[in-house]
């Protein structure tokens, strides 16, 4: 599981339901919820 800052809670918490993306500049990133709240979280990676 990938761990995220939710910014609804003030916390880093794991992601539910977490995906890999990738963005239009060709970067990888996780998009997931927030466990407690439901909040949608958002974190960027490595190039690679």
């Amino acid at each position: 599981m990938t761990e995220g800052y939710c910014v609804k809670c003030k916390a880093k918490k794991e992601m539910a339901e977490a995906v890999e993306v990738t963005m239009k500049n060709g970067r990888k990133a996780m998009k997931g919820k927030c466990p407690t709240c439901g909040t949608g979280m958002y974190r960027i990676m490595g190039n690679k």
